[in-house]
């Protein structure tokens, strides 16, 4: 095979990954998601679990922009999840990783267009609840992700045979939980609530469409052969062992 017709599959391989269609959407969820990160949740102290919640960590506590933390968050719970989540999650995930970034970069540069919510914690944790429900949603759906947290949710999910659910919840309670080094416990119940009503919201996106890019097992399953091994009794022309 010849290093040109590798070339042409390869670009046909991603003309069928990276649709007109899945761009645009993906460009639509990242804008959704990020403006709500930056307008309500930036705002008003109300955090995020996940790998969101930690790029507001390292913003509180760093002074490391969303821009940049995104990115650097992102490659790091993917390289861990390389194998459970397979190529064509990872092509699509960088492309919708940058778009964050790069909407996280234009917002940076107007003030919030949305009044603080800091005095009314609850109405921030809805409403933050929404923009990112319905943004992770729509990304996630069409084969991407918002940020890490799809990454290592599913990691977790594959390796330890938890329920995908109880991963996305061990992760987002973690960084909670270290978030109550800059964020009062008020807060982070309310921001517990948002965590709450976020799978709530994106989880009629997330399941009424999107499939798995990735059929292969994270593991051999039992007792199982390798496509290029011949049992010996077949070998042999015998019907059993």
């Amino acid at each position: 095979m010849t290093f040109k017709t590798l070339l042409q599959g390869a670009k046909r391989d991603l003309r069928e990954i990276f649709t007109l269609r899945r761009l645009l959407f993906i460009l639509l969820g990242t804008a959704i998601c990020s403006f709500g990160i930056y307008n309500v949740h930036d705002q008003s102290g109300i955090t995020e679990g996940g790998a969101l919640g930690l790029i507001l960590l390292l913003n509180h506590w760093f002074g490391l922009p969303s821009s940049i933390a995104t990115p650097i968050i992102d490659i790091i719970c993917y390289a861990l999840a390389f194998r459970a989540l397979g190529r064509h999650f990872l092509e699509i995930s960088a492309f919708s990783t940058l778009s964050m970034a790069m909407f996280f970069r234009i917002w940076e540069h107007f003030p919030p267009v949305l009044p603080s919510l800091a005095d009314k914690p609850l109405l921030a944790a809805l409403l933050g609840a929404l923009f990112i429900g319905v943004g992770v949603g729509i990304v996630v759906k069409n084969g991407g992700s918002c940020g890490g947290d799809d990454a290592l949710a599913l990691f977790i999910h594959k390796v330890s045979g938890w329920r995908l659910s109880r991963a996305y919840l061990i992760s987002d309670l973690t960084v909670l939980a270290l978030s109550l080094t800059y964020i009062p416990f008020k807060k982070i119940f309310f921001s517990l609530i948002k965590v709450l009503k976020v799978i709530m919201l994106s989880a009629p996106f997330i399941w009424s469409g999107r499939r798995d890019l990735n059929t292969r097992p994270f593991g051999p399953e039992p007792n199982a052969l390798p496509s290029c091994a011949t049992p010996r009794w077949s070998q042999r022309g015998d019907s059993n062992p």
